[in-house]
């Protein structure tokens, strides 16, 4: 897992500790690095800030004789790195299901995203998260136009145990929503996890469509799912999506398969939003919650 990263960040290490820690040293090598962190998919302006960042810190430094040069790079590193994903709020899901509870309503959360991303899948392991956690959950089948969506999540909803509200293919998904949520009302259920259309994100009648879920449901959290391998496209429809329905926070799947790694150290700096959970494999158990200080920790190794 994001082995080309791993190899760029210690490349630019191992160059940096050979040489005199002043400006004009360290441009060259970083302009390399900011070439790999960009054929590694991480966006131009996040690779810009994290070199622009590394000079700042590291001009002028001056190395005591005992000192590890070696150590105080990698920190510096591992700050700036830290910076760049960190957002000024932290979710935490389970806390905020129980802070619904406590005043006797559902957690609403409505899953966006292009097709092919994994959307309805990931919907399905954060509703086994959820039930492994006691939690009760109902699926809302607000994809009304792809062939087999509505199979697809039936699917899901059948091997994990919980009830799924579905209209006609063509119906309105703002209506297959809000009778979701009106269904949670009625039977006390915890959490309704909404799925809509697989939406390019450039199609603006698509995207009036999902602003109008969210109006009509108000919901409690807006996710959004990226595919790890789709890159620097992955940071496009994060940017699009969250000008367009305003998220709260992104989902990254796929990532088991991603050696580069860019995509996970973008996401957060564009939409100034964070990465909630990723996606390891196929099974349901396969999502692991996301910490920024772990990830960091990882491709520094």
């Amino acid at each position: 897992m994001f082995e080309k990263l791993k190899s760029g960040l210690s490349g630019l290490v191992n160059k940096i500790i050979t040489i005199e820690l002043k400006a004009e040293n360290l441009r060259p090598v970083l302009s390399e690095f900011r070439i790999n962190l960009i054929e590694n998919d991480v966006a131009v302006p996040v690779a810009e800030r994290i070199c622009d960042e590394m000079e700042k810190r590291l001009d002028g430094v001056q190395v005591k004789r005992l000192e590890d040069r070696r150590k105080i790079v990698k920190e510096n590193l591992r700050e700036v790195l830290l910076e760049t994903m960190l957002t000024n709020y932290k979710i935490d899901l389970l806390k905020t299901v129980e802070e619904k509870l406590r005043k006797g309503e559902p957690l609403v959360i409505v899953f966006v995203g292009i097709n092919g991303t994994g959307k309805t899948t990931t919907i399905a392991k954060v509703a086994r998260f959820l039930t492994k956690k006691g939690y009760s959950v109902v699926l809302a089948c607000s994809d009304t136009y792809r062939a087999g969506s509505i199979e697809q999540l039936e699917e899901h909803a059948k091997r994990l145990g919980v009830r799924m509200i579905k209209h006609k293919y063509g119906g309105d998904p703002a209506a297959v929503a809000y009778d979701a949520v009106n269904h949670a009302k009625a039977h006390g259920i915890n959490v309704v996890l909404i799925d809509t259309a697989g939406r390019i994100q450039t199609n603006r009648n698509l995207m009036n469509e999902l602003a109008k879920v969210k109006r009509v449901v108000n919901p409690d959290m807006t996710i959004l799912t990226v595919d790890s391998l789709t890159g620097n496209d992955a940071v496009m429809q994060a940017e699009e999506f969250h000008k367009s329905v305003n998220i709260d926070a992104t989902i990254l799947t796929k990532v088991d398969a991603d050696v580069k790694g860019g995509s996970a150290l973008s996401v957060t700096y564009v939409t100034k939003k964070p990465i909630l959970f990723i996606g390891t494999g196929q099974e349901y158990e396969d999502l692991e919650e996301f910490e920024p200080e772990t990830f960091v920790q990882m491709i520094l190794k």
